[in-house]
């Protein structure tokens, strides 16, 4: 009886500190559709003013990427709040700002430099590591991958990553560097999406063969598929990071 108590303690104690672990941001990943040829004005705008702005008005830059394959001349970047209050709350004040205004209407005066814009809101997993910020490593290829699961099958699919996937990327030489799952407006089922970082395009896809070869990747799949398969649509998209990211 002694033993039972203290392992059920032990395992407490255990999800006790892996629950302070867990990052409690409210995330949103934004995509910048640009006006054909004006991709470069809008980095410059983020370069010399935007990121600086954001961050006066409490919003944390974690990431810029530019997709490698870009014929929709996107920029993908994702911001970290303490809520999502404070979400809406920092943005409402970002676009009172004087400095903003002034910079917006001196950057397109030359023509409009966004055509579109989408969010993607999302909460860390908990099994998504700390994301690393302003780190120092050599230019990395990123890799944004996102999952839609089949019917009611989410929850399946992060219990997989969790307990499996994550683990097995590392082993194949791939960085795992956060994992969300996304926050949807109506009924739709949440979405996994993450990145990884490779050291090239080239050592990303070498990764993911041997990783797709590996015998126990084999096994935890067919198990976990037994029932049917658990995810519907893979997206993949390698990505630079930009000159004046946080994370590159």
């Amino acid at each position: 009886m002694k033993k039972i108590l203290l392992f059920v303690t032990s395992m407490i104690l255990s999800n006790l500190v892996f629950a302070q672990k867990q990052d409690t941001r409210y995330f949103e990943m934004r995509i910048y559709y640009c006006e054909p040829g004006r991709l470069p004005n809008l980095l410059t705008r983020f370069r010399e003013h935007t990121t600086k702005i954001f961050e006066r008005h409490g919003m944390t830059n974690i990431g810029y990427w530019v997709p490698v394959q870009n014929d929709k001349n996107a920029l993908y970047y994702v911001l970290a709040y303490p809520s999502k209050e404070a979400r809406e709350t920092s943005w409402k004040n970002f676009g009172a700002d004087l400095e903003w205004k002034s910079v917006r209407t001196e950057s397109e005066k030359d023509g409009k430099i966004v055509s579109k814009v989408e969010s993607i809101f999302m909460n860390a997993t908990d099994f998504s590591p700390k994301i690393k910020e302003k780190q120092k490593n050599p230019e990395r290829m990123f890799e944004l991958r996102i999952y839609t699961a089949t019917p009611n099958n989410i929850e399946n699919v992060l219990t997989r990553f969790r307990d499996h996937t994550v683990k097995l990327f590392k082993k194949h030489g791939m960085e795992n560097i956060a994992y969300w799952k996304s926050i949807e407006k109506d009924t739709t089922q949440s979405k996994l999406v993450y990145i990884l970082a490779h050291k090239s395009e080239e050592a990303g896809k070498a990764s993911f063969d041997a990783f797709r070869k590996d015998e126990k990747w084999i096994k935890v799949r067919d198990e976990s598929e037994k029932n049917g398969k658990i995810v519907s649509k893979v997206e993949s998209i390698y990505m630079k990071p930009t000159d004046f990211s946080t994370i590159k």
